[in-house]
């Protein structure tokens, strides 16, 4: 039996828990798979981890476990960005958004996702692995002398895009380090 666009979203939990910046990067690789292009020029391509902390904000995003750089999120959250960027992409404004989030179900968000990024799910499906598998390969990238940043292949935060952001988002975290 053929998975479902359901399914093949729910396969996503697994990469959970994510910090902000890391949900942000998870969410810009299914979206942009999906090939979903904005429709207006306010909508960014691409979610950060500070539009993450600006949707929690503003309550389009529930709040997240823990605090500050603690803070985690979950699967909910990650459909509540698909949510966001999705509607964002269509052209409708975070206002419209919200009042469409307020009183949505679980199910209900995780049907419509699965529905509009049913395309990209069946031609790039995240499947688990069982023990008896070949292991994954693995994506390297440097960053800096002595730091490396290593992503599963099958992860969608694996495309060059993704990792090219991670890498700067580590190579401005460690300058910050270097001038404490």
């Amino acid at each position: 039996m053929a998975d479902t666009p359901v399914t093949l979203l729910r396969a996503h939990a697994r990469h959970s828990p994510w910090n902000a910046r890391g949900l942000a990067a998870h969410v810009t690789a299914l979206v942009d798979s999906a090939g979903l292009r904005p429709t207006n020029a306010s909508a960014r391509a691409a979610p950060s981890a500070r539009s993450v902390r600006f949707y929690v904000s503003h309550g389009l995003l529930d709040r997240p476990e823990g605090a500050g750089t603690a803070a985690t999120y979950g699967y909910r959250h990650f459909l509540q960005l698909l949510a966001i960027k999705i509607r964002q992409r269509e052209g409708q404004t975070l206002e419209t958004i919200k009042r469409e989030m307020k009183d949505v179900t679980g199910d209900a968000l995780e049907r419509r996702i699965a529905q509009s990024l049913a395309p990209a799910l069946v031609a790039n499906p995240v499947t688990p692995r069982t023990e008896d598998e070949a292991p994954v390969a693995w994506r390297r990238m440097p960053v800096a002398e002595g730091v490396e940043i290593h992503v599963r292949g099958d992860s969608p935060s694996s495309n060059e895009e993704a990792l090219l952001a991670m890498r700067e988002a580590v190579r401005a975290a460690l300058g910050r380090q270097e001038l404490r």
